[in-house]
This record gives C-alpha cells, sequence and structure tokens, in this order.
C-alpha cells in the first residue's frame, strides 16, 4: 500500500467513527499531540482531550454522518496532506443538509512505522460569494451519496 493510500484509509477510519459515534474511534486516529478544529471552530489538543470533546457530543446530540469527496493527497517531506470536501445526511435523510457542507483537512504524520492524524480542521464550506458553487458542491456531494454511500470517494 502506497503512503497516500494510507494516509485514505486513516482518514476513511477517522470518518468512520464519526459515523458510527465512537469518540475513542477518533481519537485513536489522532498523535498523542494531535489537533481537531471542529466546524463551529472548537479546539481539542491531544487524543484524551479530543475523546472528552467528542464523548458528549455523540451522547447528547443525534450527530449526522459524512459523506466525502477527497480532492488532492500529497506528501511534504515527512507529513502527509489529504483535502476533502464533505456534507452531511441529516439522521434518516436521504440527501446531504447544504448548510453542513465544509472543507476538511488533514496533515498526518508518520510516528512508529504508523500514520496519525496530527491536525484534523473541519471548515464550513457556506460560500456566501459563490451560490453558484455552493448548489454545484451539494449537488456534487448529493450525487456521491446517492452512488456511493457514506464512505468517502477519490
Amino acid at each position: 500500500m502506497s503512503e497516500t493510500d494510507e494516509i485514505h484509509a486513516l482518514y476513511l477510519r477517522l470518518l468512520q467513527g464519526w459515523n458510527e459515534r465512537k469518540a475513542n474511534a477518533m481519537a485513536e486516529c489522532f498523535s498523542s499531540e494531535g489537533v481537531m478544529i471542529g466546524f463551529d471552530g472548537s479546539l481539542a489538543e491531544g487524543r484524551t482531550a479530543i475523546e472528552k470533546h467528542l464523548t458528549p457530543i455523540f451522547a447528547d446530540h443525534p450527530t449526522a454522518p459524512f459523506v466525502a469527496i477527497v480532492r488532492s493527497m500529497r506528501k511534504i517531506g515527512s507529513a502527509g496532506i489529504l483535502r476533502a470536501d464533505v456534507g452531511m445526511v441529516p439522521p434518516g435523510g436521504t440527501e446531504i443538509n447544504p448548510a453542513a457542507n465544509a472543507r476538511q483537512t488533514l496533515v498526518a504524520v508518520q510516528k512508529a512505522g504508523q500514520w496519525q492524524v496530527d491536525l484534523f480542521q473541519n471548515t464550513p464550506a457556506a460560500l456566501h460569494w459563490d451560490q453558484e458553487e455552493s448548489a454545484s458542491l451539494s449537488a456534487e456531494l448529493n450525487a456521491a451519496f446517492s452512488e456511493r454511500g457514506l464512505l468517502p470517494v477519490r
């Protein structure tokens, strides 16, 4: 498996942790110094803090699962960067909620022979300045969901 395939698999595990509402599974994807920046700007640093941040979210809210389209993956020195566009399908829904569209960036590092998330940022893709692009992104995410379900696609 190539390094970019390993980084893609790491991203898939991270999203599966969210989609399965498992804080520990998500936190395990991070390095011990890993940082998670949420959709609302919330910040959690380190595996323990990430799990502590996510646990009440999953316990108290019916979180929507992600559908993702991976846009790019590349190596920079010993790190890898993955960029994806995501939508969220409300529980029981059949289409994404365009208000929840986001752009995700994952920075991965290899430690002890294993790729780990060092930074994960989930930024709203409101695209206030470009309604046509916003509609196009939503249509593309809905098509990906219809064709492939919730798993990320390249």
